[in-house]
Order: structure tokens, then C-alpha cells, then sequence
């Protein structure tokens, strides 16, 4: 280093530091940046608090969610029941809790499955492209062109509903924005030097796919992963409402609004429906939310 070196690095000590400190990776820079956003920080608290309360259910619920009290329908919130009962008597915060149970079971355990049916087929269009391109798109094109609500309601229909059956249902009908979101990615990372060295070095191509490039397109499939979870929810309500989900004794939230429906039970026990309105709303919201800033966080083109 010369004299001229020295005196310049004496006078602007920061320079020095700006050389020798490491370059922030965009993990902490992403991390950092989803918790300044406050709405994403809500609703990941939101969450937790919901999970929580799914969990541990048997220990905080104050009665057995199916026992009836048929003295006691339709009552008041009050100091014994917190939210009040239904119409057969059940307290309504004991069958919000497990109804929580249920209905995260069916969102998790239907996007676990619509994303990994998802990713196999998106990744395979991608990776190979030309005929197998094809073929694969033009099987997700014809099941996009039907309704999903019209295909979920038809199978619940034709099945006997219930929990099993509305997760499968859920699965076979779910993961077609997946695929196509994979697919998407895979055509971008798959000409990359880091795949053709892999290549070269004679790599299996299923080793070559999930090992190399999927972990690079994990960040757009995690965000919509997340904002599923909340689709989920919202249509596991929607059908339990129609009496094509999750049926009684076993409380959902869906169902739940639909043993509320009766215009008596709305207008003389108004804590009845609004409850689990109430619990739908804000889980969808803050899965929403949480969504949302992952999306902003890790969003490649705002680095």
C-alpha cells in the first residue's frame, strides 16, 4: 500500500470497514424486511395464537365440545360459557377451539398434498419441456377450464363427505396454479450454469431437479403455499356450510355457521354465527397477510 493509500484510509475509516465487513445475504435482508412490515408481523402473531389454540384444545376448552345441555340452548354469553351455547346446548368456545383442529388439519394436510403434486408436475414440464411440456400443460389446462368449486362440490356430491374425503378432494383439484408456478421457474433456472455443470458431471436428472434447482424456486412456492392455506380454509367453510364437508357431531367452523343459519338463531343468538365468522375472517386474513409479506420480502426484483 502506498503512502497516498494510507492517507486516504486514515481519513475515511468507513471505506475500510465497507471493504473487510460481509455483504448482508438476502435471507437476513428478506427476514429483516418481512418484520418491518407490521401487517405481516400480525398475522404471523395471529397464527401462532390460532395453532395455539388448535393444540391445545383439550386443555383449554372449559367442556367436551359434543355434550349437550338441552336446559341450557341457545344461551347468552356468560361467566360459564364464555361465548355461549348452540342450539343443543354445546358451549360455542369449546367447539370454536376444536373446530380450529379441523379446519388447520384440512388446510395444512390439503396444501401439503396439492403442492407436492404440484411441484412434481410443474417441475417435470419444466426440466424436460417439448412433448412432455405439452402433454403435462394440456392435462392442467383441461381441469382449469372446469370450476373448482363446480369439481369440488360434484366429488363431495358423488363421495360420501367427510374429513378424508375433503382433503382428497381438495388434493386431486388444488395443485394446478402449483404446477404452473413450477413450471415456470424450472423454464428460467434450467438453462443456468450451476444445472449445466451438473449436467456435465453426469448427475441423475431427478438429483439434478430437486436437489439443485428446486431448492432455487422454493421462495415463490413457500408464498403461495401460504396464501393457499387461507383458500383452503375459506372453501373447507364454504362446503361444510353446505353440508358437503366436515359433518356433525364433529364441530368445523363451517359447519358451525351453517347450524346457525336458521333466521331465529341470527336474530335472537347473534353470538351463535358470529363467532366462527369471526374465526374464519381473521385466520384467512392473517395467513393473507403473512403471504403478503413473504412475497414483498423475498421478491427477487425488489433486491
Amino acid at each position: 500500500m502506498n503512502a497516498k493509500e494510507i492517507t486516504v484510509n486514515q481519513q475515511d475509516p468507513e471505506k475500510v470497514n465497507n471493504i473487510t465487513n460481509k455483504p448482508e445475504s438476502l435471507l437476513k435482508i428478506g427476514v429483516e424486511k418481512f418484520f418491518k412490515n407490521k401487517l405481516s408481523v400480525l398475522g404471523g402473531i395471529t397464527i401462532i395464537i390460532v395453532v395455539g389454540m388448535a393444540v391445545f384444545a383439550p386443555w383449554i376448552a372449559p367442556f367436551d365440545p359434543a355434550k349437550q345441555d338441552l336446559l341450557n340452548t341457545l344461551a347468552p354469553p356468560s361467566m360459564e360459557h364464555f361465548l355461549g351455547t348452540d342450539e343443543l346446548g354445546r358451549d360455542v368456545f369449546s367447539r370454536l377451539l376444536y373446530g380450529a383442529r379441523v379446519s388447520l388439519l384440512v388446510s395444512f394436510t390439503a396444501v401439503i398434498g396439492m403442492k407436492t403434486i404440484g411441484v412434481v408436475i410443474g417441475a417435470s414440464a419444466g426440466y424436460f419441456g417439448k412433448v412432455v411440456d405439452s402433454i403435462l400443460m394440456r392435462f392442467v389446462d383441461v381441469i382449469i377450464s372446469f370450476p373448482q368449486i363446480f369439481l369440488l362440490i360434484t366429488m363431495l356430491a358423488v363421495l360420501e363427505p367427510g374429513l378424508k374425503t375433503l382433503i382428497i378432494v381438495f388434493i386431486l383439484f388444488s395443485w394446478t396454479g402449483t404446477a404452473r408456478l413450477v413450471r415456470g421457474e424450472f423454464l428460467s433456472l434450467r438453462n443456468r450454469e450451476f444445472v449445466l455443470a451438473a449436467r456435465t458431471m453426469g448427475l441423475k436428472t431427478s438429483r439434478i431437479m430437486f436437489r439443485h434447482i428446486l431448492p432455487n424456486a422454493m421462495g415463490p412456492i413457500i408464498v403461495s403455499a401460504t396464501l393457499s392455506v387461507g383458500g383452503v380454509i375459506l372453501s373447507e367453510a364454504g362446503l361444510s356450510f353446505l353440508g358437503l364437508g366436515i359433518q356433525p357431531p364433529t364441530p368445523s367452523w363451517g359447519n358451525m355457521l351453517q347450524a346457525a343459519q336458521d333466521f331465529n338463531i341470527m336474530v335472537n343468538a347473534w353470538w351463535y354465527p358470529i363467532f366462527p365468522g369471526l374465526m374464519i375472517l381473521i385466520t384467512v386474513l392473517a395467513f393473507n397477510f403473512v403471504g403478503d409479506g413473504l412475497r414483498d420480502a423475498f421478491d427477487p426484483r425488489d433486491k
